[in-house]
């Protein structure tokens, strides 16, 4: 029987391609969200450089605040991350 070992991952491709680490990611402490923020945080979730859960606790969100990111990400791209466009492409 072959045991796998589970791999450790430490890098994922960002929003804009480039590899990004936990280093690279925003502080945890971090008050003022961009959407390069944001979309930095779901490439890390969706990457498996963290887990939703990590990440809601690292950052303070709730489950479905992440998931409102994901769903805007995949619909609009960074664009619908930002604060002032969010009712716009909500729906």
């Amino acid at each position: 029987m072959m045991v796998h070992e589970s791999q450790v991952i430490t890098s994922v491709p960002g929003p804009d391609g480039k590899q990004i680490t936990l280093k690279d990611l925003p502080e945890p402490t971090i008050r003022r969200w961009v959407t390069r923020r944001k979309a930095e945080v779901v490439a890390a979730v969706r990457g498996g450089l963290l887990t939703l859960k990590e990440a809601c606790e690292r950052y303070n969100l709730s489950e479905e605040e992440f998931s409102g990111w994901q769903k805007l990400y995949d619909r609009h791209g960074s664009k619908g991350l930002r604060v002032t466009r969010v009712q716009q492409y909500r729906g």
